[in-house]
């Protein structure tokens, strides 16, 4: 029986250890599966909807190429193409696409709107992203540890995540560390910490579990004898100049670098990035920020360190494509055989 039939992907928090250790263990398989082209199309006559009010590369990839390798359809309304809260309600939005599709995606800004999408659609809907989560980020990232460190329970896994603590990749990454285990610290400045809510919940949910999520600024005691350093960009794309320079400021001396990665005590620390990366010179806005900011060798990553660890960085880029045709699969198949 597949208790994941049906079922909207939302947040983390929706779901026990058990469902979550089902699809990434699902992932292992077929991202295996693919690898061996043996691919084995479960969603054929589905029909997907991916709806992208917030462009995307890796997001609007992955779910195109897991929804084709399995046989499905999907159609692409991408920003401006659809009358979603304006001249049609969200309501309706969902009330239509639900009976023409098969599942819904949506990537976007507020989480109220998919939310409502989800309450109001009578097919599972997926979240691609919102400003407070990003679940099928993080079930890759989850993928990867997996793949590095095959003998060890997740709860046995220490993460740092280093930088601006107050976006959604942190948000996911404090429930997925509070339902599977994971010895989590955010580390960064008080003003980046995340919603308190969200916060107290998870931390709540840890102590039950015997796990440790602290918020510290202190970049040696978050680090120390980690597993993982994990980070990300600091500023999305579109946000104004203003807010550049103050996260910036804020933010510099928490770049992972060789002295961050020294601090760990830890040889043989790997180093996650969710992507993109603002580590080279090879687009204007770096080059224009590391002359400004008197940045090194990078802006919330150095060079040296994302080259030393790209290969684990664009393996979790690629886990995408697999975990997510783990999600569709299943919210979409009723039984799952292989």
């Amino acid at each position: 029986m597949n208790y994941l039939y049906q079922r909207d992907f939302l947040r983390l928090l929706d779901f026990s250890n058990i469902e979550l250790e089902k699809i990434i263990m699902l992932s292992e398989k077929l991202k295996k599966i693919k690898k061996n082209n043996q691919e084995i199309q479960l969603l054929k006559k589905k029909n997907i909807a991916l709806i992208f009010e917030k462009e995307s590369t890796r997001t609007r990839c992955s779910f195109e190429i897991a929804a084709f390798d399995q046989g499905a359809h999907v159609t692409y309304l991408g920003p401006g193409s659809t009358h979603l809260g304006i001249k049609e309600s969200i309501e309706d939005t969902a009330r239509v696409l639900s009976r023409l599709y098969d599942g819904i995606e949506y990537r976007g800004h507020s989480h109220k709107v998919i939310e409502t999408l989800a309450r109001y659609s009578n097919v599972p809907v997926w979240n691609g992203l919102t400003e407070k989560f990003h679940p099928t980020q993080i079930i890759a990232d989850l993928l990867t540890i997996k793949e590095i460190f095959p003998k060890k329970q997740f709860f046995e896994i220490k993460c740092a995540y280093v930088g601006d603590s107050h976006n959604n990749i942190a948000n996911s990454l404090l429930e997925a560390s509070a339902i599977l285990g994971i010895e989590l610290r955010l580390v960064s400045p008080k003003k980046c910490w995340p919603e308190k809510n969200i916060l107290n919940i998870c931390q709540e949910k840890a102590k039950k579990n015997k796990n440790k999520i602290i918020c510290t600024e202190n970049i040696k005691e978050g680090v120390k004898n980690v597993d993982f350093i994990y980070t990300d960009v600091w500023v999305s794309m579109g946000e104004p100049e203003k807010i550049w320079k103050e996260r910036i400021a804020l933010l510099k001396k928490y770049q992972v670098n060789k002295n961050m990665l020294d601090m760990t005590d830890n040889s043989s620390v790997k180093v996650l990035h969710c992507l993109p990366a603002l580590h080279d010179k090879k687009n204007a806005i770096v080059e224009s920020m590391l002359k400004e900011h008197n940045l090194q060798d990078g802006v919330e990553i150095t060079d040296s360190i994302f080259q030393k660890n790209q290969n684990i960085i664009f393996e979790q880029a690629e886990n995408r494509l697999h975990t997510i045709k783990a999600i569709l699969i299943s919210s979409l198949v009723k039984n799952i055989t292989f």
